[in-house]
């Protein structure tokens, strides 16, 4: 027994009419009835009553009636559910992040993308760095939401948006009244930085001052940025942020923008190279396709 002997049966079972069932069918009455006689002789049982007249379902007809059609309803669903997964409108993505993520445009660009994809699972891990690129080479997260691009043999990385790096600073301190910075200009304040033992980013962020010709003084260092933040507003130095989260604390620290030779913290959305699913490639687009965030002020 074949699909399309139930396909045959139904629209004959429905329209109780050769001529009618064949001409929805696309085919000739002959291979109509052909298949018809088929399935009734596999079956072991007529599945119609035909007349020179008219055609109607025996018993078994309309019961078999009943199976039949709930057996194409679902192969139509798993047919959809297949298809909906292969354009990447379904299925599971498990993306790993740092908590500061949450405080850019991550989370707008996710209920977008749950808007426009409802029908896909997506599932959140916060994990420092390091362990969300582990985590991607073992295959235990599609997605990595970075600050540092990965391009090697396994991963690779898209650009989401852009992020420049400003100067947080305790209100009232001297340099908070300048419209503007450069690196140099903080030679010798105390400096508030993320661990560069679980961070890319927070290693580029320590080479950028040395390239600049110093080597902050770190009273403190941190795992995550609204921790770093929260130190600077106490009072406990001056740090360098993603742009992205200028308007937090703002009764307790003001936040400069950098010249043209300001780092970058820029997102990245790192994945396998091989990765073939397509429901990871349609977030990816989607996400990259975001407004690009202005300059801090």
């Amino acid at each position: 027994m074949e699909l399309r002997h139930l396909r045959y049966f139904v629209a004959l079972a429905e329209e109780l009419s050769f001529t009618r069932a064949a001409r929805r069918l696309h085919v000739s009455q002959p291979p109509l009835s052909l298949q018809i006689s088929q399935l009734e002789r596999e079956i072991g049982a007529r599945l119609f009553q035909r007349t020179s007249r008219r055609v109607e379902l025996t018993l078994a007809g309309q019961a078999f009636l009943i199976d039949a059609q709930a057996v194409l309803a679902r192969v139509d669903e798993a047919g959809n559910r297949a298809r909906a997964i292969g354009q990447g409108l379904a299925g599971r993505i498990d993306i790993g992040l740092s908590g500061s993520h949450f405080l850019g445009p991550l989370p707008r660009i996710m209920a977008g993308y749950a808007q426009s994809h409802p029908e896909v699972e997506v599932n959140l891990h916060e994990l420092k760095p390091a362990v969300q690129l582990q985590a991607l080479r073992e295959r235990r997260i599609d997605l990595s939401v970075s600050r540092t691009p990965v391009n090697d043999a396994v991963l690779s990385s898209t650009l989401l948006w852009r992020d420049p790096v400003a100067v947080a600073l305790p209100l009232g301190h001297a340099l908070a009244r300048r419209r503007q910075l450069r690196l140099p200009d903080l030679r010798d304040q105390p400096f508030v930085m993320l661990r560069t033992d679980s961070s890319a980013h927070a290693q580029y962020i320590h080479d950028c001052c040395v390239q600049a010709g110093f080597s902050p003084q770190v009273s403190q260092r941190v795992l995550e940025l609204p921790a770093l933040l929260s130190l600077v507003g106490a009072g406990m130095g001056v740090a360098l942020i993603p742009s992205s989260l200028r308007g937090l604390f703002p009764d307790q620290i003001k936040v400069i923008p950098l010249g043209k030779e300001a780092p970058h913290a820029d997102v990245y959305a790192v994945q396998r190279s091989a990765e073939p699913a397509e429901v990871v490639q349609a977030f990816v687009r989607l996400a990259a396709a975001s407004t690009v965030l202005p300059a801090a002020s």
